[in-house]
């Protein structure tokens, strides 16, 4: 009986020894698991027959970081202009099924510049492995590339962001409200969300586990400016029940588009028609200074 009694308990000390050290490592590395940046640089704008010039910014307070990004101008004066945040996988060269490109030479066929940027170990971009408070920064300063070098107006910038690169594009948004708009794609609600959807964490007490919180859902409560939501019905990575309550938590104007059969990343392939006319009517809608945005649109 003693040796049975022995027996539970170092099996109840070794599990309980494993659950902590679980804890620990996923709460330490934590944006190793949420970040997965790929160092080569496959393609270019030229690709898509877009005219680009090659820029990197050095971090501020740092030793030699930099990101690197893509300046792809319209050649008529006065054109509008999108910043353009990718995901957490890949690069902003990746090639996916829609790739982040592909999504770019839409824009730029709507009328628009586009900048886009890899995050610090990203592609070119050198320094340390991501973290939500780096990727925030790095999006700042490439915000600050195109108001002072490039001396654009905030109003004259819209911020896009593709899955988590929405929910830097919202915290950006806060730091710059005077920016156009925001249009964010294929959007989850917050990490936390993330690991409940997926059930693969839920054994530890969330919120002392999680310090990657990209809180898109209470950010977008305080937006200040027009906001489009765009998903796919079809996403088995980031449900679109997602962007329906990201949606629902924003203030007006707002728009949201869900398109049937379409995944993660196949969004703009699916129906390229439709994505781009929405996308059209939406930048139409804010520069006409038309702000009726708060219909929800399902096709």
């Amino acid at each position: 009986m003693i040796i049975i009694q022995n027996f539970f308990s170092f099996l109840l000390i070794g599990l309980a020894t494993i659950y902590a050290v679980a804890f620990i490592l996923l709460r330490l590395l934590q944006n190793r698991l949420i970040f997965k940046p790929k160092p080569l640089v496959l393609t270019n704008p030229a690709t898509f027959n877009l005219p680009y010039e090659e820029v990197c910014l050095s971090v501020p307070n740092s030793n030699n970081q930099k990101i690197c990004g893509w300046w792809i101008p319209q050649t008529q004066p006065g054109a509008k202009v999108v910043l353009y945040l990718h995901g957490n996988s890949g690069n902003m060269a990746a090639q996916e099924k829609s790739c982040n490109l592909d999504r770019v030479a839409k824009l730029y066929k709507l009328g628009f510049s586009v900048f886009m940027i890899d995050y610090r170990g990203y592609g070119n971009s050198n320094g340390p492995f991501p973290t939500e408070t780096r990727v925030y920064e790095d999006a700042l300063i490439a915000w600050n590339y195109l108001t002072q070098a490039k001396k654009l107006l905030p109003e004259d910038i819209f911020i896009y962001g593709h899955s988590l690169g929405g929910a830097i594009a919202v915290n950006l948004c806060l730091q710059q409200p005077n920016a156009a708009g925001l249009i964010a794609e294929g959007c989850f609600s917050s990490i936390k969300d993330m690991a409940k959807y997926k059930r693969r964490i839920q054994i530890f007490p969330l919120n002392l586990l999680i310090t990657q919180k990209f809180d898109f859902i209470n950010k977008v409560k305080s937006l200040q400016m027009p906001v489009f939501f765009i998903h796919g019905m079809n996403d088995k990575i980031v449900p679109a029940t997602m962007s329906q309550r990201l949606f629902a938590a924003a203030p007006e104007p707002k728009k949201l588009l869900l398109i049937p059969n379409a995944g993660h990343d196949d969004l703009t392939q699916v129906d390229s028609d439709r994505y781009l006319a929405a996308l059209q009517e939406f930048f139409n809608h804010i520069i006409n200074k038309d702000y009726h945005l708060s219909q929800e649109f399902i096709h």
